[in-house]
């Protein structure tokens, strides 16, 4: 891989771009009425408003920091070990983001770093021509790394035009992504053609990136193997799981549940509790992925008949569960303990088509995980997890009127004890001897760019 400069990078598609561009700027009054809209479930979503527009930063941090951008929570998380890598060294951090969520997540992350000046954190502007412009005249990093899958045309082919280095890191590109993007042909391709330098998740990712005539890939693993459990949350959940198994009962943690997924689930705990061969005494905690949801599901909840409470009803670990069905996770960053306290695993994303959320996390607790069909987000890391016996994958799609496939599942393991074991022993390994992308990455990087 090496850095080329801006003459050599994908040229930009003038035509197409100038009519991104035109509906960029019909289309700016909807993203402030989609910021209003979200407010009423947060304030916060009307902060910082001048900074979506590229103005508002007041002092910047010292020209020539590293420019790592990062969407939102599992990007954030996912960037931590490369971030504390170059703080280590003693580099200054600019952080962007584009969701609450993601900017609330870096602020949990890196307090410390932020209140001593380390770390300055804004949004990423709407990629309109004249903000992203100020943007970076007025930070002018040294190189950025977009996380995972952003390819914002306006940031990407300005950058390269001002010969700014920017690579996309931790990078992959699902086949239905790949498809998309070649829908629009040479402007498409042109897109992934302009990173300085795209380092891949797995040898799926650099095969479609390179299928879009993008020379500069590297396969240097997945960050999210890197990425620390706070030791607090762990203790935390081992505390909790020590509780339940004293009263018999093993907990499932549905995690990270989306939109539909939540009554599929419900509706196989029906019928898992209502089984005579259930011979425990299951716990459900669901933990949705977007807190603003977090009503929405307490109502479903209420509405399946099931006895639960919120975890906010607790100030530490939950207790009194004695009698309760259903746990609702209705708490942001906790993610480490739930896991640490569950037996199982449902991994939200997969059981409808939105391609899976990070069960990476999940073995690294030693959670084994229960996966459904569509985990393209994290294919090879899915395809790894269920090959080692860490994972398993429930065949078929799910339907609210057909979930005897998931009850039968969750049946058999919640029953089969040396199963379980099995499978935790698994996880774990299976999150140990997939780390090293940190280093991987900081080794590329190094090659090409002087720190």
């Amino acid at each position: 891989m090496s850095v080329t400069s801006g003459s050599e990078y994908g040229a930009r598609p003038r035509f197409w771009f100038s009519v991104y561009q035109l509906l960029w700027h019909l289309l700016l009054p909807l993203a402030f009425v989609r910021l209003v809209w979200r407010a009423r479930h947060s304030f916060a979503y009307l902060h910082h408003i001048p900074e979506r527009l590229g103005f508002g930063y007041g002092k910047p941090l010292t020209k020539g920091s590293i420019w790592i951008h990062a969407v939102s929570v599992g990007e954030t998380s996912a960037a931590q070990p490369l971030i504390d890598a170059y703080l280590a060294r003693g580099e200054s951090i600019l952080l962007t983001h584009m969701t609450l969520n993601g900017r609330r997540t870096g602020k949990q992350l890196f307090n410390h770093a932020i209140a001593f000046g380390q770390i300055r954190q804004v949004y990423l502007p709407y990629d309109l021509c004249w903000s992203v412009e100020h943007f970076l005249k007025t930070f002018r990093p040294k190189f950025g790394l977009f996380m995972e899958t952003e390819a914002w045309p306006t940031i990407v082919f300005r950058c390269a035009e001002i010969d700014l280095p920017l690579f996309l890191v931790n990078a992959r590109l699902s086949e239905r992504s790949a498809r998309r993007v070649s829908r629009f042909g040479n402007a498409g391709r042109a897109l992934f053609q302009a990173f300085a330098g795209i380092l891949a998740q797995t040898e799926f990712d650099a095969k479609r990136y390179r299928n879009l005539g993008v020379e500069n890939v590297l396969i240097a693993g997945n960050l999210k193997f890197d990425v620390p459990l706070d030791s607090c949350l762990v203790a935390q959940g081992k505390t909790w799981q020590q509780a339940l198994h004293a009263r018999k009962r093993l907990m499932v943690c549905a995690a990270s549940t989306r939109d539909g997924e939540e009554e599929i689930i419900l509706k196989a705990w029906k019928d898992l509790l209502l089984s005579n061969t259930v011979e425990i005494q299951p716990l459900l905690c669901i933990v949705p992925r977007h807190p603003e949801r977090f009503t929405e599901v307490a109502d479903q909840i209420h509405g399946a008949g099931f006895k639960y409470r919120r975890r906010s009803e607790w100030q530490d670990v939950p207790k009194d569960d004695v009698g309760l069905d259903v746990i609702l996770g209705n708490s942001m960053g906790e993610m480490p303990m739930y896991y640490s306290a569950s037996d199982l695993v449902i991994m939200g994303g997969s059981l409808l088509p939105f391609g899976g959320q990070n069960l990476i996390e999940a073995c690294a607790a030693g959670c084994p995980v229960l996966l459904g069909e569509h985990t393209y987000n994290f294919q090879q890391a899915a395809l790894d997890a269920v090959a080692v016996g860490a994972a398993k994958r429930i065949q078929g799609e799910l339907l609210l009127g057909d979930t005897t496939a998931l009850m039968e599942f969750l049946k058999e393991l919640l029953l089969n004890s040396a199963e379980l074991l099995k499978m935790h022993h698994a996880a774990e390994n299976y999150a140990v001897e997939h780390q090293g992308a940190t280093k991987r990455i900081l080794a590329a990087l190094d090659q090409q760019i002087t720190v």
